[in-house]
């Protein structure tokens, strides 16, 4: 197996889930997704069965609701870090908040019917990115866009003296300093 497959849980619409190994992107091909199983055996999904694909930190396979462990589905506050901030709407009604990167590739997935990849809301959890296929959505919404603030440049040091006897020459005589 490479180095370039990582876990990954994939739950079908029917709420069924399959174990195996994906690598983290160009992975769908001719509608399907070849996912390497736990026997080491490749199975073709077809992305009309599947709701989503979860890239996880460890199987969980004792935990047989929710092996993702996908407890929290939206953000409890603004995200900090930078991204597009998007609430999809699955086919069954579920809702799923994530962050999205912040480039075309957005758009042209979903045009091209392929999907979108989102950072969950809680990345500490088991579940650290989100592949959505097109097919399993009903509804994408766009939050907000978070961005880095932007940082102030620093005063060159010539203007300084210059503002601080302007700051200065404001006060009355009796409170400015000698």
């Amino acid at each position: 197996m490479s180095s370039a497959h990582k876990k990954v849980i994939l739950r079908r619409l029917t709420g069924e889930t399959l174990a195996g190994y994906l690598p983290l992107s160009g992975f769908v091909q001719n509608g399907a997704i070849p996912l390497l199983d736990l026997s080491g055996r490749v199975v073709p999904v077809h992305l009309d069965g599947i709701k989503h694909v979860c890239y996880v930190r460890d199987f969980n396979l004792n935990d047989t609701g929710n092996p993702e462990r996908l407890t929290r589905r939206t953000f409890l506050a603004r995200p900090r870090t930078e991204g597009l901030w998007l609430r999809v709407t699955f086919r069954s009604g579920d809702l799923l908040e994530g962050l999205a990167p912040t480039d075309a590739t957005l758009l042209d997935d979903l045009i091209q019917d392929a999907g979108l990849f989102l950072v969950p809301p809680d990345t500490r959890s088991n579940t650290q990115r989100i592949y959505v296929p097109r097919a399993a959505l009903s509804e994408v919404q766009l939050i907000a866009v978070i961005t880095s603030p932007s940082r102030r440049k620093p005063l060159p040091a010539e203007t300084l003296p210059s503002l601080q006897e302007d700051l200065f020459k404001s006060l009355p005589p009796s409170t400015r300093p000698n």
